[in-house]
């Protein structure tokens, strides 16, 4: 066994009770999330200058802090989405006004402020993290939020989601695998879709997610559309990886690569060398459809199979996928 597959042995068990994350992130993007979250409270700052000078203008700004983590580092995750945003930050803010003008003991009412915010957003479909820490802030403010009363609710926070959420909305539009709010990386997804000749994988019916998330029956941090999409390009991976059994090609056939929008092609075996086996020949091929239309190109009998997702024949204007 080698060193690095030893460190493994101890290290995995490890890191999954420590819930460190695995996931891998090009350092793009983690420069474009930790650029987004200085963008996004620079807006708050400058927000909260319109704000009037009390003692909780500035005491929300540390909930924002936490908001510009998931609208900039997770912009497609669910707590991250509009709704739980400003839902999530008002409705709390409501319940920890509440909570302070009635309960002066504030090792009761900052508890309570808290269970009672995320019981609040829980029904009101918006869990958003920080909104906790806006109910526990009305809390903390002490007897500075009797003068202040409701009107914390308007400003500083409104006022401060209102300029995050501006800034999440034209940060995040200027990265093209970036889509906030998520709702557009779904239409995204539905137009590269469409313009894939046939879907590649089967579909999985939405009854049968929400069934398995009712099953869970715990908030998970990723969309129902995100599941879908990781279980597609898994999916087309292991196909792709698999390929074609090169002794299934046929000369004069058509075949595609399966993938999706301008990366999509069809390729038209025209000419092979008879004299080695099929994964050896040398063949000589057409584009016919797709990226690199009316091109040609030469590949060993393997290449094209490990390239090659399925045989496709044309039906009128469009490619069908042989069964």
């Amino acid at each position: 066994m080698s060193e690095q597959a030893q460190q493994n042995v101890w290290w995995r068990p490890v890191a999954d009770f420590l819930g460190i994350e695995l996931q891998r992130v090009s350092h793009v993007e983690r420069w474009v999330s930790g650029l987004g979250g200085v963008v996004g409270i620079a807006a708050v700052f400058v927000a909260s200058h319109f704000v009037p000078d009390t003692p909780a203008g500035y005491i929300v700004v540390a909930s924002m802090g936490a908001s510009a983590v998931l609208l900039f580092a997770v912009p497609h995750g669910p707590l991250s989405q509009p709704w739980p945003l400003v839902g999530g930050h008002l409705i709390s803010a409501v319940v920890g006004v509440t909570v302070a003008l009635h309960v002066d003991n504030p090792f009761v009412a900052g508890p309570l402020a808290v269970g009672l915010a995320i019981l609040a957003m829980h029904y009101a479909r918006c869990i958003h993290p920080p909104g906790g820490a806006t109910s526990l802030s009305a809390v903390l403010l002490g007897p500075s939020i009797h003068s202040v009363g409701y009107a914390y609710v308007l400003a500083p926070v409104l006022v401060n989601v209102a300029a995050i959420l501006l800034a999440a909305l034209a940060y995040n539009a200027f990265f093209p695998w970036r889509r906030y709010p998520a709702m557009l990386a779904r239409l995204r997804h539905k137009a590269l879709r469409r313009a894939r000749p046939e879907p590649e994988v089967a579909a999985i019916p939405h009854e049968s997610f929400v069934y398995a998330l009712s099953e869970i029956d715990s908030m998970l941090d990723v969309s129902e559309a995100d599941l879908l999409r990781i279980y597609e390009l898994a999916t087309e991976h292991k196909a792709r990886q698999e390929g074609l059994d090169p002794n299934a090609l046929q000369l004069g056939h058509y075949y595609s690569n399966g993938r999706y929008g301008d990366d999509w092609s069809v390729r038209q075996i025209v000419d092979w060398d008879e004299s080695k086996p099929l994964a050896e020949r040398q063949i000589i091929y057409k584009v016919v459809a797709g990226k690199g239309r009316r091109g040609q190109g030469v590949a060993t009998g393997q290449e094209f199979a490990r390239w090659a997702r399925h045989e496709v024949y044309r039906d009128d204007e469009n490619w069908r996928r042989v069964n």
